[in-house]
């Protein structure tokens, strides 16, 4: 018998309180206060020499260029001189609540140094300086570097991500906070935050995706203003992809009692899991802050909520109360049980449900609540099975996942819950299941939204350790960091019920290094261990074989690119680098105790809607500018064929898999396009390798994987589209994705052959068409009954433009978005496939347009341009409604020699 990991666990969504509650003194009239800051900041980012404040020495950098293969290997971080001058003595301390080991706490020097600095005095005059909302993202407006040596390359964006900024924003603490702890929580700061109070520096943490908390309390000022003052530091050659810069996520200002629910200061466990009971366990630390022993009674009571995540009816629990003396200025941790009845338990639909339950822990003193805090979580077991896959709740469910980086297209870094939920909405109506986070802990607003729609998550951290792939990138930091990043990270994602996994390392360079790096990965599993035992803790491996030490050191197989082989295959012999024959049988006979996933597959890439001739008569290729590639345009071919040079098409990646089917499934690399990194062509702006182009456009690939993911949607799909004058009596190949078995393929109504799909085959080929205008239609079929049908037909001239949105009625909040896109259509309303026509962007009514986009990587465009080029036949304009005004707004699109189009979204 195989032995299987089993793990069975109850999650929460995130922690928030904050309901009133009986006053106990005139010192302390409120349990707690989470109060979102996101408005009224000021900011400056320098254009010429900047402060003479720094985190830390950092290496000369001689090679700037990145325009590098994604697997090269890693290499030895360059040592610096110690220097006095810099903070990193007094940002450290912020660490040690995440240091285990009170012999290795940092010690915070004396004084306050940048107190004297100009922006961080209450009085100094901040007036010229730019008004933002967070999040804020301060590269995302551009403009684009276009020039061939940038000093920001194709691989971080082409946008200017580079240099230090300012924010400013007064706090106003009244004289009834003046006994409470006050806390500044940061989501997530790009990076090297470093922050100040009325001038006395109070911590930062350099990590620019981690959230933060610092206490504010000895620094602030009762009953008045107070001048908080954050600065960043982003510097150039730090990261393969877009970072992103600024606070690009939620800022909180937290106030609680002196004794409180410590920060994320629950877990919750369950065992035992069954239709008709389950043990719940609950964890709860509690922080006393003042000087004198307390003694405190804990309630905790649950509720289940409904899809909008509301408390629903009465409690159905209540955990036993306890009773304890916290000690003054420590922690202590209280455990409780309690068993839930007939529980509904989380699972991914469509087979499962997501539900959700809220634990309300309230802390009192003397009868009386002085604290409150709300645990959202979901009950479910989890069981990793080297040959059955994932069990979720006893069913097995296989990884259907794609990989996201953090950026939203054209929004940038900045995070936004509608823009996150749309690209989630897609990749679920592809057949998505599965999310791995590369490479780095994720808004915590995006794991709300896993858990409340039932997407399984693989949680990253790290792409890098003590080796570099970029000059400056986080190894620079990794030696005193390691330990607190993980921790926090996990500290507050790991009670999602949504995250399944733990990943602490992609495609590291410690993989290189025998038992070195093994002896790294163990320790940092370790750590890992030592938060969550109830998850499997793993790092993806692009390198390390099965004779290695470090898979060893792994609870779970993470594989990139080597369950299908890395450069193996005959179109791939004439290239550099990794070169692996197909490995799950290996790994699988080295290790069969454990379950093998392919976290990175495909890397397959192209441009939505451009094909490109001859195309390529097998099933996998690297593109180059003589195969799939158009260097000049920097286009790559829609065929769905060619990928990067150590990548694999779909259909190469799927066989791989059906041959192996104790492989549990597979996380492709990308779901979306994502800023930076864009390979092939470094002198464009973003990726070519995701299902979605960045715009939200789907490729052709879409229907490919909807195709083998969704077995039992009816659906078929053509390409290429069908309007080539240029083409007449030359062969063009016509390919079609179904979920059918067989197809038949019709132009102008003479059929053109039916075919069956072979074994391991996942298109149907038509290589010998020759091209004729009309229509091209193809009916395909299922165990020899029609199935589904779909058709292309031959566009006449671009007519007029048609506008449509994604959600006609959106919040009048200042947050909320709606998606409009743009078709280019000819008179009978057919898209024009190759139109390229340029539209001008017009709004009227309580709205403002964000952001236009086209989903070109080449486009250098900047984003908020309210004047877009369609690329093959669309265009994108992202729209939000003003905060606090409802009433139609009217969007407009204009073009030279078309009729405009229109659309009205209601905002309320």
């Amino acid at each position: 018998m195989h032995k299987a990991l089993l793990l069975i666990t109850v999650c929460f969504l995130f922690n928030m309180a904050g309901a009133q509650s009986p006053a106990l003194s005139r010192k302390e009239r409120t349990t707690r206060e989470r109060i979102l800051i996101n408005e009224g900041w000021k900011f400056m980012r320098y254009t010429g020499a900047p402060d003479n404040l720094s985190y830390d020495v950092r290496p000369e950098v001689t090679d700037r260029n990145d325009n590098v293969v994604a697997d090269t290997k890693p290499t030895e971080s360059i040592k610096v001189a110690e220097d006095n001058n810099v903070l990193k003595p007094w940002i450290l301390p912020v660490a040690n609540e995440f240091i285990k080991d009170p012999a290795k706490h940092h010690q915070r020097p004396p004084g306050h140094p940048g107190g004297r600095s100009l922006f961080v005095q209450n009085n100094f005059n901040d007036q010229d300086w730019e008004s933002v909302t967070l999040p804020h993202d301060w590269a995302i407006k551009g403009p684009f570097y276009k020039e061939a040596n940038a000093i920001v390359g194709g691989g971080m964006g082409r946008l200017p991500i580079q240099g230090v900024a300012w924010y400013r924003r007064k706090l106003t603490i009244t004289a009834a906070d003046e006994h409470k702890s006050i806390y500044l929580d940061i989501d997530g700061a790009m990076s090297y935050a470093i922050v100040w109070l009325n001038g006395h520096l109070v911590g930062g943490w350099p990590y620019g995706y981690n959230s933060f908390r610092l206490d504010l309390t000895p620094y602030v000022k009762p009953d008045g203003d107070n001048q908080l003052a954050i600065r960043l530091d982003n510097p150039l050659n730090s990261s393969r992809w877009y970072p992103g810069g600024g606070i690009y996520r939620n800022i909180w200002l937290t106030k609680v009692n002196k004794v409180h629910v410590a920060q994320w200061g629950t877990f919750i466990t369950s065992r035992d899991v069954s239709a008709s009971a389950a043990t719940v366990d609950l964890g709860v630390s509690i922080e006393n802050k003042s000087t004198t022993d307390q003694r405190i009674e804990v309630i905790t009571d649950v509720y289940r909520m409904d899809d909008q995540l509301n408390r629903t009816g009465n409690k159905i629990a209540t955990f036993p109360s306890s009773l304890s003396i916290v000690p003054g200025g420590q922690k202590i941790k209280t455990e409780k049980s309690v068993s839930i009845k007939d529980p509904v338990l989380w699972g991914p639909p469509p087979a499962q449900k997501p539900n959700l339950y809220v634990a309300v822990t309230r802390l009192l003193s003397n009868g009386t609540v002085i604290d409150e805090y709300e645990t959202r979580f979901g009950i479910r077991s989890l069981q990793f099975d080297p040959l059955k896959g994932l069990l979720v709740n006893g069913e097995p469910v296989r990884f259907q996942g794609v990989n996201q980086h953090h950026d939203l297209g054209a929004l940038g870094a900045a995070f936004n819950t509608r823009a996150a939920e749309r690209q989630l909405e897609m990749l679920r109506e592809m057949g998505c299941n599965s999310i791995r986070l590369a490479h780095n802990p994720p808004a915590p607003e995006l794991l709300d939204l896993t858990d409340r729609m039932g997407f399984l998550v693989i949680d990253e951290i790290f792409d890098s350790w003590e080796r570099k792939k970029t000059p400056l990138d986080f190894h620079l930091i990794f030696p005193d960091w390691h330990e607190p990043d993980i921790r926090a990270f996990m500290r507050r994602d790991r009670n999602h019920p949504s995250v399944i996994a733990w990943s602490f390392g992609n495609e590291v360079g410690e993989q290189y290094t025998a038992e070195a790096g093994a002896a790294w990965a163990k320790k940092l599993h370790a750590i890992v261990r030592e938060e969550d035992s109830t998850r499997p803790a793993t790092a993806s491996m692009n390198y390390a074989k099965p004779d290695m030490p470090f898979p060893k050191e792994m609870d779970i197989l993470n594989l990139n690119y080597q369950g299908e082989g890395i450069r193996d295959a005959p179109a791939y012999a004439h290239l550099r680098g990794i070169r692996t024959s197909p490995l799950y049988p290996a790994f699988q006979k080295q290790f069969p105790d454990k379950l093998i996933v392919s976290s990175e597959t495909a890397s397959a890439l192209s441009t939505r809607g451009t094909y490109i001739f001859p195309v390529f008569n097998g099933i996998s290729a690297p593109v180059s500018d003589s195969t799939g590639g158009d260097p000049k345009q920097q286009y790559v071919s829609a065929y769905e064929l060619y990928t990067a040079a150590f990548g694999a098409s779909a259909d190469k990646v799927f066989a791989s898999q059906d041959k192996h089917p104790y492989v549990a499934g597979e996380f492709v690399w990308s779901g979306w396009d994502y800023l930076g990194e864009p390979t092939p062509y470094y002198s464009a702006r973003s990726s070519y390798s995701g299902i979605i182009d960045l715009a939200g456009f789907k490729k052709d690939r879409f229907y490919l994987y909807q195709s083998r993911w969704r077995p039992d949607l009816p659906m078929a799909h053509i390409l290429p589209h069908w309007t080539w004058p240029e083409r007449n009596g030359a062969i063009t190949p016509v390919h079609v994705f179904s979920s059918g078995d067989e197809a038949e393929l019709f132009l102008n109504n003479k059929s053109l052959g039916r075919k069956k799909r072979g074994a391991y085959e996942y298109r149907f080929r038509w290589d010998s068409v020759v091209y004729q205008p009309g229509e091209l239609r193809v009916v395909t079929y299922k165990n020899g009954k029609k199935w589904a049908a779909d058709k292309v037909r031959t566009a006449g001239n671009a007519a007029r433009l048609q506008l449509s949105a994604d959600r006609s009625n959106i919040q009048a909040d200042g947050k909320d978005l709606s998606f409009i896109t743009v078709r280019v259509v000819d008179n009978k309303g057919l898209l024009a496939p190759r139109a390229g026509n340029n539209i001008q962007f017009e709004l009227s009514g309580p709205g403002e347009i964000v952001a236009t986009d086209n989903g070109n990587p080449a486009d250098l465009v900047a984003f908020p341009s309210k004047e877009r080029k369609a690329f093959n036949g669309l265009a994108l304009v992202i729209v939000r409604a003003k905060a606090g005004t409802a009433g139609a707004i009217t969007i407009t699109a204009r073009s030279g020699g078309l009729v405009s189009g229109q659309v009205i979204v209601k905002s309320r």
